[in-house]
């Protein structure tokens, strides 16, 4: 009587990775969440790309502070090509505006008048929100407005920067898609300068309209909380509302996460880009018509960029050598196994003797 013995696996030859977690990561996310909010009420809150960088960086070596150093130092050497694009393009967007630039405003005017005058007593919604919403004191919807709106700084990092960790080959798609949308948006601000509702009411072409995207900090008494936002706002190019990236940005992020949720979260999902949308129209910054183009430049870039991925990996299969044919283990079997020998004749058969009955 025999037993098998199944064959045990080789002992690994690295030492296991420490798993991340437990106290040490409630521990330093603790301390990076404290110097997040006093860096919040002392600078303000990360609208520059590479302030905002530095505190998602500091928050994945926080989360994972068990790993090793080159793991965090891996993360910067992949992101710094991608801060510096977006520092490149927040620059490049004031070079579609001079002095002698004369904005397109009429035409926004008009769209938004047919779309939705017959509704709003011939007024753009921008106008017809502020006249029923607006109050000189801070409602509790100026507030939502003002976390919306920043959130347009931060949800797109903040969303790549989890891919990174999860999954680098989503994170290529992702970022390629997003530069795509960039790029794009900011062609469209050379060739067809557009001004928001806020400018035309300056120049007399709307009835009266605020800037107050980021009143709501004052509710609760953190009038720095938008420094570097308020100071962006001043430096940034008055003349690129056409398309507008942040319902953009928005709706993006959505429906790039939409597949791998169950659908009865889409709403709350998609809920999102319809925020931004609300914020952006009610705060004075876009119009009804900016938000729609943005979201088609946003069809537009998962069409464009996924046809230029499949036609590369199209490309790359023809070009990439078919795999050499191995032998099986086992020979073929042929159809007969037993063929008959046919250099050999068969033996004639022996007659049997007949024997005579008796009579």
């Amino acid at each position: 009587m025999s037993a098998v013995i199944d064959a045990q696996p080789p002992a690994p030859t690295e030492p296991p990775t420490p798993r991340d977690g437990g106290r040490r990561r409630v521990i330093a996310m603790s301390v990076w969440g404290v110097a997040f909010v006093a860096g919040w009420l002392v600078i303000g809150l990360p609208t520059d790309p590479v302030y905002a960088f530095f505190w998602i960086w500091a928050g994945t070596i926080a989360w994972y502070s068990a790993r090793p150093w080159r793991s965090h130092l891996r993360f910067a050497r992949d992101w710094v090509p991608v801060v510096l694009l977006l520092v490149a393009y927040n620059l490049s967007r004031g070079f579609a505006y001079h002095d002698g630039t004369v904005p397109h405003a009429y035409e926004l005017i008009l769209a938004d008048q047919l779309m939705f005058g017959w509704a709003m007593d011939g007024q753009v919604p921008t106008v017809w929100l502020q006249q029923h919403l607006y109050q000189p004191e801070v409602r509790w919807w100026d507030v939502l407005v003002s976390w919306v709106y920043f959130s347009h700084f931060v949800a797109a990092l903040a969303a790549a920067a989890v891919l990174w960790m999860v999954e680098r080959s989503r994170w290529a798609a992702f970022m390629r898609r997003w530069f795509f949308l960039c790029a794009t948006g900011l062609i469209t601000y050379f060739l067809y300068p557009a001004a928001p509702p806020w400018w035309a009411a300056q120049n007399g072409l709307i009835e009266e309209v605020a800037r107050i995207s980021t009143r709501g900090w004052k509710a609760f008494g953190m009038h720095g909380a938008g420094n570097l936002l308020n100071a962006g706002q001043l430096a940034s190019n008055p003349v690129a509302a056409m398309p507008s990236l942040h319902t953009a940005f928005a709706l993006f992020v959505v429906l790039f996460f939409l597949r791998n949720v169950r659908r009865r979260w889409w709403p709350l999902l998609l809920a999102y880009p319809l925020a931004m949308t609300f914020t952006l129209v009610y705060s004075g910054e876009h119009y009804v018509i900016d938000v729609l183009v943005g979201w088609a430049y946003v069809g537009m870039t998962f069409l464009a960029v996924g046809w230029a991925e499949r036609l590369w990996a199209r490309r790359k299969a023809r070009h990439t050598p078919p795999a050499p044919a191995t032998e099986p283990d086992h020979p073929t079997e042929p159809d007969h196994p037993h063929p008959p020998d046919t250099a050999t004749p068969p033996a004639p058969p022996t007659k049997t003797p007949s024997i005579p009955s008796p009579r």
